[in-house]
């Protein structure tokens, strides 16, 4: 019997990541993308926007960024986790959420939580696959394996 593929596994962290963090923006494994926690921070003030539509596209896009990063894009999240202290936000939330998308929306928990960090109204972590509309075979062609290597038809 052949041996399995060696995983591949990396940190995909932004530009300005602090080091001393005990995490990364996001893991990404073959072709699949765990996202940690992402609260929309503003770079100035070091917290969460009183402006709830500001924290909201600060969110996003720091969502999108990571995603960027990895070779992603919100079309390849397959499952959104939302922690919110305030549950009422859930309208709010979902009105700017789905004009992130331009395909099929992932599955998704909105959450009532205790307090977030930085004052956030707003926690999500996600998990992302390469191309998942086509089964994570990537954008580029069906792959397929060899040894530990991933090659394109």
């Amino acid at each position: 019997m052949p041996a399995e593929p060696a995983t591949r596994r990396r940190s995909i962290n932004l530009p300005g990541h602090d080091p001393n963090l005990p995490f990364s923006d996001a893991v990404l494994v073959d072709d699949t993308l765990y996202l940690a926690g992402r609260i929309g921070i503003d770079p100035v003030t070091g917290r969460a926007p009183a402006d709830l539509n500001a924290e909201l596209k600060l969110l996003f896009d720091g969502v999108e960024a990571v995603l960027a990063e990895a070779g992603m894009s919100m079309d390849d999240l397959v499952h959104v986790q939302i922690f919110s202290p305030d549950v009422s936000l859930w309208e709010s939330f979902n009105a700017a959420y789905v004009q992130r998308f331009s395909k099929q929306l992932p599955s998704r928990a909105f959450l009532g939580s205790g307090p977030l960090l930085l004052g956030g109204r707003f926690e999500m972590v996600g998990i992302a696959v390469r191309d998942a509309e086509n089964g994570g075979r990537g954008r580029e062609g069906k792959q397929k394996r060899a040894g530990s290597l991933l090659q394109n038809d």
